[in-house]
Order: C-alpha cells, then sequence, then structure tokens
C-alpha cells in the first residue's frame, strides 16, 4: 500500500491522504471544490458566520473534477482509468440536472459507475464532494 498527498489539490481537512493505493486500485478520499493551497471555494457566497449563502453548482463541479484530476496524476492515474464515484451534493433537488450537464461534458463516452445522494452539510461550505476509485497500471 502507498499512499499520496498533493499540493496540486486541497489540503485534507483531517488527517488522511488523498489517496491510497492498493494493488492496481486507487482509492481517493472525498475531495470538494476548494482550491489548491487552501485559497477560496469557488462559486460560494458566505454570510459573516460562514454559512452558506447561495452558491453555483456548476463552479464547483468543474473545481473538484479539477483537483480530482490532480490527485489521480500524483497518483500515477488519469482520468480516464476512474471506475467508480460517489457524488454528495447538499441540494439535490436544485442541483442535480446541472451536475449531470457538466458530469457529461467530462464524460462524453463511457462513464464510470456512479452513485449520487443528497446530504445535509459537507466538513467545509461546499455544495459538493466526490468520492472516488480508479485503477493504475502496474
Amino acid at each position: 500500500m502507498s499512499s499520496t498527498t498533493t499540493s496540486t489539490a486541497p489540503p485534507p481537512v483531517g488527517h488522511y491522504p488523498h489517496a491510497r493505493r492498493v494493488g492496481n486500485l486507487l482509492f481517493l478520499s472525498g475531495l470538494g471544490p476548494r482550491a489548491p493551497g487552501g485559497g477560496p471555494i469557488p462559486g460560494v457566497t458566505l454570510d459573516e458566520a460562514g454559512n452558506i449563502l447561495a452558491h453555483d453548482i456548476e463552479r464547483q463541479c468543474h473545481a473538484v473534477f479539477a483537483n480530482v484530476r490532480s490527485v489521480l496524476e500524483a497518483a500515477g492515474s488519469r482520468w480516464e482509468r476512474l471506475v467508480d464515484v460517489t457524488v454528495f451534493l447538499t441540494n439535490i433537488q436544485r442541483d442535480f440536472v446541472v451536475f449531470n450537464r457538466v458530469w457529461k461534458e467530462y464524460f462524453p463516452s463511457d462513464p464510470p459507475c456512479r452513485t449520487t445522494v443528497e446530504v445535509t452539510r459537507l466538513p467545509t461550505p461546499i455544495a459538493i464532494e466526490l468520492k472516488c476509485i480508479a485503477t493504475v497500471e502496474d
């Protein structure tokens, strides 16, 4: 087993790696749209207490996909080797249609398996998080 953490993706919000390789499988920890290096979250408006007032799910989708790609590449895999993605949305009723449209842009053919669930909130003020499994060449 080997673990990967990279500065090209946002730092984990807890004590865990971005990814762990076991055999030819790569398991990514949950990734959101936060900017690499702990920068601002794209497409979110917060109140003074840090609560989400509004979010732009399309901007957050593009950002989270970029973060996933960064971790995959840092760990020796690539976008086309994704086999399973779990999607966590904080507002599935409002955001699911937009998410599906953006998903299709990134996977025009032969997409990975996917499960999408709604959650009440995520650990940081984001509207989407992805949990991914990919393969790695031996």
